[in-house]
């Protein structure tokens, strides 16, 4: 039987301010997440994806081949009628891809059903957040970036939901990475599947929010991926092993005493030699 849990999600403005918690419709938050009609949706989404364009040659295709390599009897070897066979190098392939549709086909009923399973899913995780209106005069980077910057939800994939199409929201969000604006009836369940957050707006799902006047907020900085520590000269000596510092050590004062003794014990035998005389 289907959970008919309510769901609520938190509200704000398009500048980032919070509102009251907002509703979410019962006819499709009503708690089905069905697992099977899931992984069905987004099999056959990723399936209608692929072109299906890769190709491989026969030996039919295969240029040349069309001398007997070697006569058919006493060389001793097995019996070969072209160079171009699969089993000699430059032949044909056998059994290779060959173009063809991957296309599947999905019931309406499934594919409805699957979209609302993906939005309770993220609405049970608390991933859900209802803005009350996108009206963006131009496109503007900016407005999006700094949207999800007071919302906590920069770097992550996020999911925006427009009430019907929107080019100036669309225009505003592309060149972000993680973000894909989407209209709300269009969305497919791989798109919900793969957020993080989903951002809908709030007439999308039947809901009307009063306007709020506010004042322009500062803008805030989205934190940004600590960069990796490049390597220097006193890292990489640190860590060197000490097994390759340790003979280095001992052969530098072995190499500096061999000369010093070597004329030490040349000066003796010459100072013998002319006390004798």
């Amino acid at each position: 039987m289907a959970d008919t849990t309510h769901f609520d999600a938190a509200a704000f403005t398009a500048l980032g301010t919070p509102r009251e918690r907002v509703t979410l419709p019962a006819a499709t938050f009503d708690g089905t997440v069905n697992l099977p009609v899931l992984h069905q949706a987004v099999k056959a989404y990723l399936a209608n994806q692929r072109q299906g364009t890769h190709a491989t040659k026969t030996r039919r295709w295969v240029t040349g081949g069309n001398q007997k390599p070697w006569k058919q009897k006493g060389t001793g070897r097995a019996r070969q009628g072209s160079t171009r066979a699969p089993n000699f190098v430059g032949g044909g392939t056998v059994h290779g891809p060959q173009p063809r549709g991957y296309e599947q086909a999905v019931p309406k009923g499934i594919k409805a059903l699957a979209r609302k399973s993906a939005l309770n899913a993220r609405a049970r995780e608390g991933a859900v957040i209802v803005i009350d209106r996108f009206a963006f005069e131009s496109p503007k980077t900016a407005q999006v970036a700094q949207l999800l910057a007071r919302l906590g939800v920069s770097g992550q994939k996020t999911l925006i939901l427009t009430d019907g199409t929107k080019p100036a929201v669309y225009l505003s969000g592309r060149n972000i990475p993680e973000v894909q604006v989407r209209a709300y009836s269009d969305v497919s369940t791989y798109d919900i599947v793969w957020s993080q957050v989903v951002l809908v707006e709030a007439t999308a799902i039947g809901q009307t929010l009063a306007p709020v006047t506010e004042a322009p907020a500062a803008a805030v900085k989205a934190p940004k991926a600590a960069p990796k520590a490049k390597a220097t000269k006193a890292t990489k000596a640190k860590a060197a092993p000490a097994a390759k510092k340790a003979p280095a050590a001992k052969k530098a004062p072995a190499a500096k005493k061999a000369p010093a003794a070597k004329k030490a014990a040349a000066a003796k035998p010459a100072a013998k030699k002319k006390g004798g005389k």
